[in-house]
């Protein structure tokens, strides 16, 4: 090494990751950035708030973490409320765009930040330290061409305001989010940095579980979700556990129940850590879960077999759960009518064909963007 390289590596560069708090999969997939910033010995400051402040703080003790209101979303009971409820938010989104741009501007100053990673946090764009936004969805589906194209105009501004975009998928004909993250057209500041997973693969995993149940994502539908899902749990007959995806949740003791019907051994958690989950899934035949992104880049990075149930009323959900069954990668079910049993066995017979990715892509791109800071 020489003394340009050791003075740039002894060098601790404060960056600031702000995840957004829409669900837990933004959080998630800030894990690996995370743990590849931590490597470049850089010191990570991260901005959040309840549950997704609760989830890396359990991660990441030793990073520094900082107050920032999220956007704070919620869902509809009934998908057709679903538009008009997510446009009655639209300017508190705003606002809070707005009043994060001006906190990142004193944040910067008061604590020598030197870049900013922000997952869909529209307003963290900075005028004089590079800034890195993150998403998957260049194409924001809608349902409706004449809406997608205008969300797309409003989010590639948007993105454009930033030093780059980090797309976690692949560049090429062989990636995962089909047209969210290869539409017809892209900003010029995309950089593809393949998929964000912080799971690894455990090669001596011993099964544990027939059924892993993965739940995730905005009340009310993580509720009733759930609750569709405990109400079948009576006639399954194999060693299930579930995890609620409540990592705010203080009372995170493992519960045991034997259900006086059945045989079955029910563990449910409200949180596991990254690398008991990582653990869980390996030890488990099949996961039934929603189709977030994020799950989707764990589930391929181990190898699982899954079958996804998309949260209605969400159009990203539903072409990516349509998208990868027709690539023969996951099934999928809706939730409206899903029925546990129906869905296993049709589950049993499905041609499962995951794809085999270079899933320590985004490592090259972290460290390029260290040594650029």
């Amino acid at each position: 090494m020489n003394d340009k390289q050791d003075s740039h590596f002894l060098k601790k560069n404060n960056i600031l990751v702000v995840p957004l708090d829409w669900g837990l999969g933004h959080a998630t997939r800030c894990i690996p950035i995370i743990h590849s910033l931590l490597e470049n010995n850089c010191q990570v400051y991260i901005a959040a708030e309840k549950g997704t402040r609760f989830l890396l703080e359990n991660e990441f003790p030793q990073c520094k973490f900082l107050p920032l209101k999220g956007y704070r979303i919620r869902y509809s009971r009934q998908k057709f409320w679903l538009p008009i409820k997510m446009a009655l938010q639209l300017p508190r989104i705003l606002l809070r765009s707005f009043q994060e741009h001006r906190w990142l501007k004193k944040t910067v100053n008061q604590f020598s930040i030197h870049a900013v990673i922000a997952d869909n946090r529209f307003g963290l764009f900075h005028s004089t330290i590079p800034s890195i936004y993150i998403t998957h969805q260049l194409l924001i589906k809608t349902g409706d061409r004449f809406s997608e194209k205008i969300l797309q105009k409003i989010h590639g501004w948007i993105i454009k305001k930033y030093t780059h975009c980090w797309v976690p998928d692949f560049e090429g004909k062989e990636n995962i989010a089909g047209e969210l993250s290869h539409p017809s057209m892209v900003p010029k500041n995309i950089q593809y940095v393949g998929c964000l997973s912080r799971f690894s693969l455990i090669t001596d995993s011993v099964k544990k579980y027939d059924l892993l149940l993965l739940l995730s994502g905005p009340e009310p539908q993580r509720t009733i979700f759930e609750k569709l899902l405990l109400s079948q749990l009576k006639n399954f007959d194999g060693k299930v556990m579930l995890v609620r995806g409540l990592p705010q949740d203080f009372e995170n003791e493992k519960k045991k129940r034997q259900d006086a019907t059945t045989s079955s051994l029910l563990t449910i958690e409200n949180h596991l850590t990254a690398a008991q989950l990582n653990e869980a899934i390996q030890q488990s035949d099949l996961v039934i879960c929603r189709s977030g992104y994020t799950t989707i880049m764990d589930l391929i990075k181990v190898r699982k077999k899954a079958i996804l149930v998309p949260t209605p009323g969400q159009t990203e959900q539903l072409y990516l759960a349509h998208h990868l069954m027709n690539n023969n990668i996951f099934y999928s079910a809706a939730q409206h009518n899903f029925i546990l049993s129906h869905s296993l066995r049709v589950a049993a017979d499905f041609n499962f064909e995951i794809p085999n990715f270079d899933m320590d892509q985004y490592k090259k791109r972290v460290n390029q963007f260290v040594q650029s800071v």
